[in-house]
């Protein structure tokens, strides 16, 4: 691990895993691989071709797109030629995108289709830097207006004579203090702030990152999180990349699932709702089981949970214990474990705190979960449980090179080579996120158990402060409730409120299921949910869910809303986390009524 830039380590990887296939995607029903020779010839010339177009070292392009082989090789390109890629989320609606763009003064953006290009038509005409679109996909609608990635690349192959420098020594003249990225905080409120990462901010990440978890070229990596994001970018993109594995795109959310079972991968990164979904169709599918097959599978789980405990220790369940682990494997762990590809050694959690419960059940089946921790502003890792020492209900101990302390108000705060240059253009906002001693307050909330693994009990904004005075976090609160199969997304509420209560979004196949064993009318989901036998079911579901709380955290009611929280409508960031003020303002009447009633 001798680089010491991003471009070295791509460099580095071309030369070392030349015929090693790196990425794959889905063209026409059939999956197409390219090796690491294949992507440098591909990122040289693109490379060539961005400077053909008037991109120079230190200008800023942007990638607008979902995630594919050509982003990756776009983004390599960007930075072998000493440029700075800015990612932009696919899901952003055009004025947010104008924001970034305008924000981050960016020359040239690199668009997936005409869907994405449209959202870049409807300002470009006025902005001062943005002068020219690359699209990934031939363009039906704007080909006289935008080049494609493949024209770009064959442009720039023949410009390479007359380009006036070496993409070699471009490459390698970069520093490692050189600004590497501006990555958007997809923030709850308010305008986003451009994270400066650099290429030591993410490299050091990068060797941290594998002195943890060991990684190496016989891994297969699904990549389905946005490349947009730091966390799916350094630990698939990059990370993968280093170690001369293998990724493959995922076709779409909605496809991961039978996109798992081509791949099957050895490992994978996602944010905790992924998992949640999972094992909520799980459930679902044993509640439909006859008597006796779901009394195994729950058999099975329980031998499971008693090896929990060897298992975070690296070891195998031995004697009476172990023969009741294997044939619980033959019996039921085997068969979810072939549901995800069979061959996986562990999933990545990161994002969002993981519920304990959720990780003890995967664990239990034979399937390992280790949570992780960190932010954009940290590139993205800061701790991290290990492949043979983890603890569910934490994120880990902190990476080589990372301290971590926990301020006097419960805060988390972090100092190391992974925290950001600073926000762009944005003084003040840097000032405010880490001091005159380097610390960068992360804005969350937690502690250190005994044996050094962090726990992250809530962000420091969100907590509730009922009329009563009670500072209440609602993360704890929502991960419970979250368990339940009944129970696809939901809020906790009651700031200034006399009690707790809370949005919940049913997971509607389940409770249709439900009602049709109860002989529910369910053609309309509004008449639904004011059954009062689905009333009393959520209520029931509630009380259980709160039964380890004290009585002043305990949510008490709550509403059912009749459709699922959504990017789209501004309800969820890119990475799937509700976003609070947004939600219990389009719900305001909502939550009145808890209240009223």
């Amino acid at each position: 691990m001798s680089y010491n830039t991003i471009a070295q380590l791509f460099l580095d990887s071309c030369a070392k895993y030349p015929d090693n296939k790196v990425y794959h995607d889905k063209v026409d029903g059939q999956w197409q691989a390219l090796t690491y020779s294949d992507v440098l010839a591909t990122v040289e010339n693109f490379a060539y071709g961005l400077a053909s177009l008037g991109i120079e070292q230190g200008d800023k392009v942007a990638i607008l797109s979902n995630n594919n082989s050509k982003w990756a090789m776009a983004d390599f390109a960007i930075i072998c030629l000493g440029g700075v890629t800015v990612t932009v989320y696919p899901t952003l609606v055009a004025t947010q995108i104008e924001y970034i763009i305008d924000n981050s003064e960016t020359k040239l953006i690199i668009t997936e289709d005409d869907s994405q290009t449209e959202k870049i038509m409807d300002f470009m005409a006025h902005n001062p830097t943005l002068d020219k679109i690359v699209s990934i996909k031939e363009s039906e609608k704007y080909s006289d207006r935008v080049q494609t990635f493949d024209a770009v690349a064959a442009a720039g192959e023949k410009h390479k004579a007359g380009a006036g420098f070496d993409f070699l020594e471009r490459a390698n003249a970069i520093q490692p203090g050189d600004l590497l990225t501006l990555i958007y905080t997809s923030g709850t409120t308010g305008n986003p702030k451009g994270v400066m990462l650099t290429h030591d901010n993410l490299v050091s990440n990068i060797k941290s990152s594998l002195k943890a978890t060991h990684v190496d070229e016989s891994d297969i990596r699904l990549s389905f999180l946005p490349l947009s994001h730091v966390f799916e970018r350094m630990v698939g993109h990059f990370t993968g990349f280093t170690v001369g594995g293998q990724g493959w795109f995922a076709e779409s959310i909605d496809k991961v699932a039978e996109n798992m079972g081509e791949v099957r991968p050895t490992i994978m990164a996602s944010v905790p709702r992924l998992y949640e979904k999972i094992y909520n169709r799980i459930i679902e599918n044993v509640n439909t089981y006859p008597a006796l097959r779901k009394k195994i599978f729950w058999w099975a789980i329980g031998v499971g949970k008693k090896a929990i405990p060897l298992k975070q220790k690296g070891k195998s369940p031995t004697g009476w214990l172990g023969f009741r682990h294997a044939v619980a494997d033959k019996l039921v762990f085997s068969k979810l474990k072939e549901r995800i590809g069979g061959r996986l050694r562990f999933f990545m959690s990161g994002g969002a705190p993981l519920p304990k419960e959720i990780g003890e059940f995967f664990l239990a089946a034979d399937i390992k979960i280790l949570e992780g921790y960190g932010l954009t502003e940290t590139s993205p890792v800061i701790t991290t449980n290990r492949e043979h020492s983890f603890k569910f209900g934490t994120v880990g101990v902190p990476i080589d090179g990372v301290e971590v302390k926990i301020a006097e108000d419960g805060e988390i705060l972090c100092k190391g080579p992974n925290v950001m240059k600073g926000y762009y253009k944005n003084d003040e906002a840097t000032a405010e996120a880490i001091d005159g001693d380097n610390w960068f307050y992360t804005g969350d909330i937690g502690e250190f158990d005994e044996d050094g693994f962090l726990k992250i009990t809530d962000r420091k904004k969100s907590l509730i402060v009922t009329s009563g005075g009670k500072n209440i976090a609602p993360a704890p609160l929502e991960n419970a409730l979250l368990t339940s199969a009944f129970i696809e997304q939901c809020l906790v509420v009651g700031d200034r409120r006399n009690f707790i209560s809370a949005l919940v979004v049913p997971a509607f196949d389940a409770l249709k299921a439900w009602c049709a064993d109860k002989d529910i009318e369910t053609t309309d989901m509004d008449t639904i949910l004011a059954h009062a036998d689905v009333q009393a079911h959520y209520q029931q579901i509630i009380d259980k869910a709160m039964e380890g709380f004290s009585r002043f955290e305990q949510v008490k009611k709550c509403a059912l809303v009749n459709r699922e929280w959504t990017i789209e409508d501004n309800e969820l960031t890119p990475t799937l986390k509700v976003k609070r003020k947004v939600v219990t303002s389009h719900f305001d009447s909502l939550i009145d009524s808890i209240y009223e009633s």
